[in-house]
């Protein structure tokens, strides 16, 4: 299991929710720092894909669950 700094817990919420969360959750991380965010929208996975793309945050891990995804990510 990954160690985190911080859980953002986004299930219920449609995006672009979970997404926002979890740059306000970067915001207040110092670099280097992990985040865990649980989503329930199927669709958080492309937002979030992207945004760490762009951003140069890392996604450490992805893992698909029956009803939700968790993201591991690091702050760049």
């Amino acid at each position: 299991m990954i160690e985190y700094d911080i859980e953002v817990d986004a299930s219920g919420l449609n995006c672009p929710l979970p997404l926002l969360r979890l740059k306000k959750a970067l915001q207040q991380m110092m670099s280097g720092h992990v985040v865990k965010v649980i989503a329930t929208d199927p669709a958080a996975h492309l937002d979030i894909g992207v945004y760490s793309d762009q951003t140069g945050h890392r996604i450490l891990d992805y893992l698909k669950e029956e009803n939700k995804q968790i993201f591991y990510i690091r702050k760049k």
